[in-house]
């Protein structure tokens, strides 16, 4: 069952063998989501998945490491709030270097 009204959207996925899901493609025309984008996958066991754009938490992230980690998460840690900028910036590190080495390879 698929329930969308303006701005919110819902429905069921089904996983697949290799583990992997569809977003449907009304989600990723409500999120601007193009083939190739990398997205980010926060998985909490008690609060649940979360999937988001990688620009997104990197915009996070430099507001973190610039300082502003209580603005954006006041009841985290300094010492979490860091942990995590870091991580998304490891993740936002290796894609660039995938995507160069890509384009070297294009390139030859």
């Amino acid at each position: 069952m698929t329930v969308s009204k303006s701005n919110k959207y819902m429905s069921s996925v089904k996983v697949g063998p290799k583990g992997q899901i569809v977003i449907p493609k009304e989600v990723r025309d409500m999120f601007s989501i193009q083939t190739g984008d990398t997205l980010i996958l926060l998985a909490d066991s008690q609060k649940g998945i979360a999937i988001e754009r990688a620009e997104v938490f990197n915009k996070i992230a430099d507001m973190i490491l610039s300082g502003k980690a209580k603005e954006i998460d006041p009841e985290s840690s300094e010492e979490a709030s860091l942990t995590f900028a870091r991580e998304i910036k490891k993740i936002n590190d290796s894609k660039e270097e995938a995507n160069d080495r890509n384009s070297d390879n294009r390139s030859h």
